[in-house]
């Protein structure tokens, strides 16, 4: 079984993941990462050229590739698992929901350059706290039927989240 981190841009699936991957022993795959890798192009690229259409699509393949594999910690971008045939694919793995406030979210993506140079607004809102709140609004729902466990990250370092996911799946 493998184990999936799940929750919006910014949560730290992608720090947090590497890490839990190195403590447990096993491969860590960024799911947007192994996206642009295949496509050779941006998200942001993506999205521009065939829209956010074209992006889900080549989302549900990798994750269908991904599905099969019970060797590895994978990093879902944040809107991953709102489709049905993804979370489809994923039964069986550890679910993991890293929430997070939205403010403190905000505070991350301002403080990552490759997320605001990489990934698109996903809403007429412009990417800012009222797009964060509007998204999880609509999300959460979705991330708590999916998950087999929560965390919530806000407060906590990406070791101190790592530490705790990996009392939580052993």
């Amino acid at each position: 079984m493998g184990v999936v981190l799940i929750g919006y841009r910014g949560s730290g699936k992608t720090t947090v993941g590497r890490l839990l991957a190195q403590r447990l022993g096993k491969a860590f795959v960024d799911c947007d990462e192994a996206i642009v890798a295949r496509q050779g192009k941006s998200i942001r690229e993506i999205f521009q050229i065939g829209g956010e259409e074209a992006f889900r699509k080549a989302e549900m393949e990798a994750i269908s590739e991904l599905a099969s594999r019970a060797d590895c910690v994978i990093a879902l971008g944040g809107g991953a698992i709102v489709r049905e045939e993804n979370r489809r694919a994923l039964a069986g793995h550890k679910i993991v929901y890293l929430r997070c406030e939205a403010e403190e979210l905000l505070r991350r993506i301002k403080g990552d350059p490759a997320s605001s140079d990489n990934r698109p607004n996903l809403t007429s809102l412009g990417g800012g706290i009222e797009e964060i709140q509007s998204l999880l609004r609509q999300r959460e729902p979705i991330y708590r039927a999916a998950m087999s466990a929560e965390l919530d990250v806000t407060h906590l370092t990406p070791l101190e989240v790592a530490e705790r996911l990996e009392r939580l799946i052993t």
